[in-house]
């Protein structure tokens, strides 16, 4: 007798480790994804779902561009794989190091690739302990990161990252880093302030903690221009620049971290020109490929680079890269990535549709399980809380919001709860009518869901 396709596909799946939330996976199980189309996927029974997603906050150009898909199969035709070993390289990956320069601001001029966003901000650990040693400052050596921060799940990019979730149980963090408030007035603001207070505050915060720590042994700060994984956190008015000044008094490394924000989710190239500030280094992903093949990307100003370079010079090698750092597949998907954002100006186009977005979303704030939305680009945050005037979060935390996302899909829409927040990412390609769909599906889940949390009685 022999099973269906639906039940082989569950019983393999049982093999797949989750690495999520496991009570999640033991209620409903994996969901098979098999095929893309647009600003959909596909699972194995045939329903289809609007990914509001994008994936991980990734697939830019939706999941079925063609271009993409013929780009990798003529470089893998040409020459599938070399190294970046030896002074050795090839054309995609000079091209692409040319466009990214091109494309970032100021004297962000120099390109180092990884596989993957997580090494590429452990790569940065390193290139910034280098560089402070080729300078004669073996003690500068620390990093300030935020709490809610999210920059990877390695062992040192974990350490960076601001979620309790990530150094619990793992022995992290395991590098000297300090993590400071967020940016997060809805939350940490305090009563009565305002947010140039709030600014202010978080300001001076940074201040004591350089003091406290000794600014020789700070060797750089890192942060998202909007917080993402931690909570959909866009920064307030003026924070950036207040950071960005307080760095360059103390001669401390600004990294932004731009994995999510990065080729047009702000409306911008990059995050750090919609909040107006530079970057000594900026770190790359994600979008960069539309995820269709894995890559990172540091770039580096001009006054590191030399520094690395004379530094390598002086002691005979550069002892870092990985096997398939700059991959030709990778780094030629990259190339026509961009090149079709630019052909259909979908960072234009990404203002327009994020308007949709925002006003759709805000228009959701008279709900009853609403306590805040939080928008900007083509990204938001919608957080629910028991108590919209005392902003008194659900008990148990993160209840509503696991229930939110499951339900969702029962309206053919994928989000993303953080414990009771839900977020949304769509693709830079969905059209005015697809967000559309998606702010009407997510106000039908809200209905379901406030007839749940009377069910459940949720505190």
């Amino acid at each position: 007798m022999s099973l269906s396709n639906s039940l082989v596909q569950q019983d393999l799946s049982s093999h797949i480790h989750p690495f999520t939330n496991l009570a999640r996976h033991k209620e409903v199980g994996p969901t098979v994804i098999e095929k893309g189309d647009g600003v959909y996927v596909i699972d194995n029974n045939g329903r289809s779902y609007i990914e509001a997603m994008s994936g991980l906050w990734s697939v830019a150009l939706g999941f079925s561009e063609d271009r993409l898909v013929k780009a990798a199969t003529q470089q893998m035709e040409t020459l599938p794989y070399y190294h970046s070993f030896t002074h050795k390289t090839h054309a995609p990956a000079i091209k692409l190091a040319a466009k990214l320069a091109e494309l970032a601001p100021g004297d962000l001029n120099h390109v180092h690739f990884t596989n993957s966003g997580s090494e590429a901000n452990d790569t940065v650990i390193k290139l910034v302990w280098y560089m402070n040693n080729a300078l004669g400052r073996p003690q500068k050596k620390k990093f300030l990161a935020r709490q809610q921060g999210y920059h990877g799940s390695t062992i040192a990019s974990a350490s960076l990252t601001g979620l309790p979730r990530s150094h619990r149980d793992f022995d992290l963090p395991a590098i000297p880093v300090r993590h400071l408030t967020a940016p997060y007035f809805y939350r940490f603001g305090l009563s009565g302030e305002t947010e140039a207070e709030f600014v202010e505050r978080l300001a001076q915060e940074l201040e004591t903690v350089i003091d406290e720590e000794g600014p020789e042994t700070i060797a750089a700060f890192i942060g998202e221009p909007v917080i993402a994984a931690g909570g959909v956190i866009p920064a307030p008015e003026g924070y950036w620049q207040r950071v960005e000044a307080i760095c360059r008094q103390h001669d401390i490394v600004l990294i932004a971290d731009e994995i999510i924000t990065a080729f047009g989710r702000l409306g911008t190239m990059f995050g750090c020109q919609y909040y107006g500030f530079q970057p000594d280094i900026m770190v790359l992903s994600k979008q960069l490929t539309s995820s269709y093949q894995p890559l990172a990307a540091i770039v580096i100003s001009d006054a590191i680079s030399e520094v690395l370079t004379e530094n390598s010079g002086r002691i005979g090698s550069f002892a870092h890269g990985f096997t398939t750092t700059g991959h030709p597949v990778a780094t030629a998907v990259a190339l026509e990535n961009l090149n079709i954002i630019e052909e259909r100006q979908l960072v234009d186009h990404a203002k327009v549709v994020g308007a949709r977005l925002q006003a759709g979303l805000n228009g959701l704030a008279s709900h009853p399980l609403v306590g805040d939305v939080r928008t900007v680009g083509l990204m938001g945050g919608v957080e629910l809380v028991a108590d919209k005037e005392t902003r008194r979060m659900f008990d148990p935390r993160g209840a509503l919001g696991g229930y939110i996302f499951r339900q969702a899909h029962e309206h053919g829409l994928i989000v993303r709860n953080i414990y009771d927040t839900i977020a949304f990412c769509p693709p830079l390609i969905i059209s005015e009518k697809h967000v559309s769909t998606v702010i009407d599906a997510f106000a039908g889940t809200l209905d379901d869901a406030a007839k749940w949390v009377r069910a459940e009685d949720l505190k």
